[in-house]
């Protein structure tokens, strides 16, 4: 797709990335050819939605099978007081379209699990993951790796946040998240947002960086956060990088790997 086929309505959306030489009309036409699954329409998700749709992402695949409650609204900006009751997905859906209604939407209104995963990922170029549970974030790491599919995630918890990119079942030295945490932590060590509470603002941010990220990859801008752990202290107003490399003992993407397939997730 060349500039020249843009409409007059198109141009003038995207007029703020077509001067921009790193993107262009080339660019945007990747942008808008693009297909995102994002994993969790909540607090991460909702800012991620939102940027990714207003970007001119061409198709947005939503997975999340809970409904809007009023607890989410103190940070999941998607969705509207009179929603709640409204299956999350269908909520985002209607937030993403009226930004920009030439986004396609296709709403997974199901639990992501191992029998669905593959099936789910597949037909999408690069995944998000915006969920709150361990179990959910090494069954979406494993899909994609297996599926060879980028995976952008992020994480957040009281006064903080957490960022990277998975690129493992690239040639090199390329970690996955298990490379990054091995095993998760024992039950109860770490609280979740409900038990522990969550600065709303921190998922907007949070979903934003996610955002950019995920451009990044569709645009080939930039330096990757592959192998980099980007953390957000909000009371300290800092960012720190972290470096981490891939394990050559890691279960899923090591030499050795021990994980050739989803059947052993339990919340298959």
């Amino acid at each position: 797709m060349d500039i020249a086929d843009f409409t007059e309505a198109q141009l003038e959306r995207y007029a703020r990335h077509i001067v921009m030489p790193e993107v262009g009309g080339i660019g945007q036409t990747k942008l808008m050819q693009a297909k995102v699954l994002v994993i969790g329409a909540g607090g991460l998700g909702a800012p991620l939605l939102m940027y990714l749709a207003a970007a001119g992402v061409g198709t947005l695949g939503i997975v999340d099978n809970d409904a809007v409650d009023f607890s989410n609204l103190q940070r999941q900006v998607i969705h509207t007081t009179d929603r709640v009751g409204v299956p999350k997905t269908e909520s985002a859906r209607q937030t993403v379209q009226e930004l920009n209604p030439e986004v396609v939407v296709i709403q997974h209104h199901e639990r992501f699990e191992a029998h669905n995963a593959l099936d789910i990922v597949a037909d999408y170029d690069l995944v998000c993951d915006g969920t709150d549970n361990f179990a959910t974030r090494y069954l979406i790491n494993d899909a994609c790796f297996l599926a060879k599919k980028p995976l952008v995630s992020a994480a957040m918890l009281r006064f903080d946040g957490q960022l990277t990119t998975f690129r493992a079942f690239e040639d090199g030295e390329h970690p996955c998240y298990r490379c990054l945490f091995p095993n998760p932590p024992p039950d109860g060590v770490i609280p979740t947002c409900s038990e522990a509470g969550i600065l709303g603002a921190i998922a907007g941010v949070m979903g934003s960086l996610q955002a950019v990220e995920v451009l990044k990859e569709i645009l080939e801008l930039g330096e990757r956060l592959d192998g980099t752990l980007v953390i957000y202290d909000a009371l300290s107003t800092e960012f720190r990088r972290v470096s981490y490399g891939a394990d050559p003992d890691c279960a899923l993407c090591g030499p050795q790997a021990t994980i050739k397939d989803l059947s052993g997730h339990a919340n298959g």
